[in-house]
C-alpha cells in the first residue's frame, strides 16, 4: 500500500485501507461483508471520483476491529509519515493538562515571534481510536505556509484507553496554551480557528462548544471536514446501504464511538457532552463550515448539525459534494470535485482570518 492509499486514515477512513486484502482476510473473513455494497455504491460517485472510488474499494473494510488489530493500525501511522518541509518551522511542546492528566504533546507549525496572524488549532481524524498529530505535520506545515498563519496540532489521548473526557481536555489545553502563547509564537487571538477532519472534526466541534461554555479563548471559525458528530448514525439511525459503503462504513462507526463514549452508541444514556450532535444549545458557537461528500456516512447528521446552526443564528455555510465519499479529497486530492472542496474551505478561513 503507498503513501497516497494510507492517507486515507489521516482524515479517519480507516475503513477504507489498513493493510492489503491478503494479509487481514483470515483475520476478517467471519465478519468482512461482500464487496457488493461498495460496488453497488460506485453508480452514486461523481464520474470524477470513480478511479479514487475503484482504488479505496481494493481494500477490505474494517468491520472487525480487536487490539491487535488497532495497534497494527497505529503503528504504521510513522512508517507512511512522509517528510517534512525544510522552510516550514516546527517545534514540539508538552503541554500540562491538569488534574493529574499527563502532559499532552502539541505541534507547533510555523511560528514566528513577534508576529501577529492567525492561527488554527487542529484536532486529527483516525476514528477517535488511531492517527497521529505527528503524521499530520507535512500536510499541516503546506496549509500554514499557503495560509500565512500559525497551527498548533494536538497529540490527544485515543480511544478505548481514554475516552471522550480525557481527550477533550487535552484539546482544551492545547488551544488555551495557544492563546496564552500568543506573542511568543506569533499569534492574533482574535483570528483563531478550529479546524479537523472527520473524528478531528468532532472533536473540533467539541472543543467549539467548550470553549463557549468556558469563555476564555474566543473562536474565528469551526472548520468541519466531513465532520463525525453523531454516535447514533448506524447504529440507533439506519441509513441506506449506499451511505458509507466506500470509507469509513457503519460498522467501523459504532466501534469508534463504542471506544470514545466507554459505553453502547445509540442509546439514551449516552452523555451529551460526549456528542455534538446531541448537545442541545448551539446557541453562541463561532460561525461555522461544514462540508461533506454526499455519500459520506456522515452526510445526514452534518446537515442536520449545519440545520440546528443556521436555527439559533450562528453563520453557517455548508458544502456538500454531489457523489463524494469519505475521504475523497485525500485519495483523490487531484480531481476537480476534491479542488473545489479545498477551496471552499480555504475560503472561509481567509474570510474568518480577514484575508
Amino acid at each position: 500500500m503507498n503513501r497516497r492509499e494510507f492517507a486515507m486514515l489521516g482524515v479517519g477512513a480507516l475503513a477504507a485501507a489498513v493493510m492489503p486484502v491478503r494479509s487481514m482476510a483470515a483475520a476478517m473473513a467471519a465478519s468482512t461483508p461482500a464487496a457488493g455494497a461498495g460496488a453497488d455504491a460506485l453508480k452514486y460517485v461523481d464520474p470524477a471520483l470513480q478511479a479514487a472510488a475503484r482504488e479505496t474499494l481494493k481494500f477490505a473494510p474494517i468491520t472487525s476491529i480487536d487490539a491487535k488489530v488497532l495497534k497494527e493500525m497505529r503503528g504504521m501511522s510513522e512508517k507512511f509519515a512522509g517528510a517534512r518541509l525544510p522552510d516550514v518551522p516546527v517545534q514540539e511542546q508538552q503541554v500540562p493538562v491538569g488534574s493529574g492528566a499527563p502532559d499532552v504533546t502539541v505541534y507547533v507549525i510555523n511560528a514566528r515571534a513577534g508576529d501577529r496572524r492567525p492561527g488554527i488549532l487542529h484536532t486529527h481524524g483516525g476514528g477517535y481510536i488511531a492517527g497521529s498529530a505527528k503524521w499530520e505535520v507535512p500536510r499541516l506545515q503546506k496549509l500554514a505556509q499557503e495560509m500565512d498563519c500559525i497551527i498548533v496540532s494536538v497529540d490527544y489521548r485515543l480511544a478505548p484507553e481514554t475516552t471522550y473526557t480525557g481527550s477533550t481536555e487535552d484539546n482544551y489545553a492545547g488551544l488555551k496554551w495557544m492563546y496564552n502563547r500568543a506573542a511568543q509564537i506569533g499569534l492574533d487571538t482574535t483570528r483563531i480557528a478550529l479546524m479537523g477532519e472527520s473524528a478531528g472534526g468532532g472533536h473540533a466541534a467539541r472543543l467549539a462548544i467548550t470553549a463557549r461554555d468556558r469563555r476564555e479563548v474566543p473562536i474565528a471559525l469551526q472548520a468541519l471536514v466531513y465532520p463525525m458528530l453523531d454516535d447514533r448514525t448506524a447504529s440507533s439511525i439506519a441509513v441506506p446501504p449506499f451511505i458509507g459503503a466506500i470509507g469509513w462504513g457503519p460498522e467501523a462507526n459504532r466501534y469508534g464511538w463504542q471506544a470514545f463514549l466507554g459505553q453502547q452508541p445509540g442509546t439514551a444514556t449516552v452523555p451529551a457532552a460526549g456528542v455534538p450532535a446531541r448537545v442541545s444549545d448551539l446557541s453562541n458557537l463561532p460561525p461555522a463550515w461544514i462540508g461533506v461528500g454526499s455519500i459520506d456516512l456522515f452526510v445526514s447528521e452534518d446537515m442536520e448539525y449545519a440545520r440546528r446552526l443556521i436555527d439559533v443564528g450562528v453563520p453557517t455555510e455548508l458544502y456538500v459534494v454531489p457523489g463524494a465519499f469519505h475521504g475523497f479529497d485525500v485519495i483523490g486530492a487531484d480531481t476537480e470535485p476534491a479542488a473545489r472542496f479545498t477551496k471552499s474551505k480555504l475560503d472561509a478561513l481567509r474570510r474568518a482570518f480577514g484575508k
